[in-house]
């Protein structure tokens, strides 16, 4: 399906994935009749019943804690968080309970449920409904984490996510909802944990994630006009990631700057990079960069939201500064 926006194939995913197995159920703030915040749930309720599509309070504490009693009852819940921001209110559920649960109990109980959460800013929303908060997840032993970027992995890694035995996190970025980009009738399965090159090269390696993937292909766009030649990894899934594919790259291009739209301190980069310190480092001809949001709350002015999230002249001077 050409044009198929985001939004859209986050929709699909859940239809589909409910279509195929009658235990999956919804659950979030005004996810039935209003099709949650950003629509992505438009439809389910007339498709598939109350039943199966539910309303919840506003408490995102009772909302995950229900999610994980319902998960260890043998549903597959999928639990819509309005903002990234809000989860800050169930992390006992997710962090505590639901990823523990599965080593608590011997390997004898599971977890199958996903936490959608919407993350990012560009919409000028302020500082409590634009946050990126996914490296604190992909820390908690127990939890997978999953940031898709394109349409086609955005439908392929949610239903990924919904068959998984174990807790998911999964990260949208809202500035995509909107974008447009090719599903295919029977798109491929994703695997979690597997990441895909963006774009092949042979100077430096651009690892990322997320909506930042774009600024990076915009930046190595401008550097190929200077002769740079820029191979770009969209990591997709945070916890586990394919270490193979971004250490494989770096020992072709022998550099590599690690982007992302998450407060660069303590950072998903900053893991990334001492792995490829660690690991890579006889692969490397200069010290790994890293391109990430101030240290500081995000900005409400969109002046300075503007400025607060990396876009691609940051990314390519942290690339410049590398081949120096």
């Amino acid at each position: 399906m050409a044009d198929t926006r985001y939004i859209r194939a986050i929709n699909k995913a859940l239809a589909d994935a409910m279509d195929a197995d009658a235990s999956v159920v919804l659950m979030g703030e005004d996810i039935a009749d209003a099709g949650g915040s950003f629509k992505a749930t438009r439809g389910l309720l007339d498709r598939f019943g109350p039943a199966r599509v539910r309303d919840t309070p506003i408490s995102e504490g009772a909302i995950v804690g229900a999610a994980v009693g319902a998960a260890l009852g043998g549903l597959k819940p999928v639990v819509e968080i309005m903002f990234m921001d809000f989860v800050t209110l169930a992390m006992d559920a997710l962090v505590n309970q639901a990823a523990k649960s599965r080593f608590m109990f011997g390997g004898q109980a599971s977890v199958p449920m996903v936490v959608r959460l919407p993350h990012g800013g560009g919409l000028n929303a302020g500082p409590q409904h634009s946050q990126c908060l996914e490296a604190w997840f992909a820390h908690i032993p127990g939890l997978k984490v999953l940031c898709p970027a394109t349409v086609e992995d955005a439908y392929s890694l949610l239903r990924a996510a919904i068959d998984d035995p174990d807790p998911v996190v999964f990260v949208e970025n809202k500035a995509l909802y909107a974008m447009a980009g090719d599903l295919p009738e029977e798109p491929a399965r994703a695997s979690i944990g597997k990441a895909r090159i963006a774009r092949q090269g042979s100077d430096v390696t651009l690892v990322t994630y997320g909506a930042t993937l774009f600024n990076c292909l915009k930046a190595a766009d401008a550097l190929a006009s200077d002769g740079i030649s820029a191979e770009v990894v969209d990591l997709r899934s945070l916890q586990p990631w394919d270490k193979e594919t971004v250490l494989g790259s770096v020992a072709r291009t022998h550099r590599a700057v690690v982007a992302h739209e998450a407060v660069r301190s303590f950072g998903v980069g900053a893991e990334i990079a001492a792995v490829i310190g660690e690991e890579g480092f006889d692969d490397l001809d200069a010290p790994v960069g890293r391109v990430g949001a101030p240290f500081m709350p995000v900005p409400f002015a969109r002046s300075l939201e503007s400025r607060f999230i990396p876009d691609a002249a940051a990314i390519q001077a942290a690339v410049v500064a590398s081949l120096a």
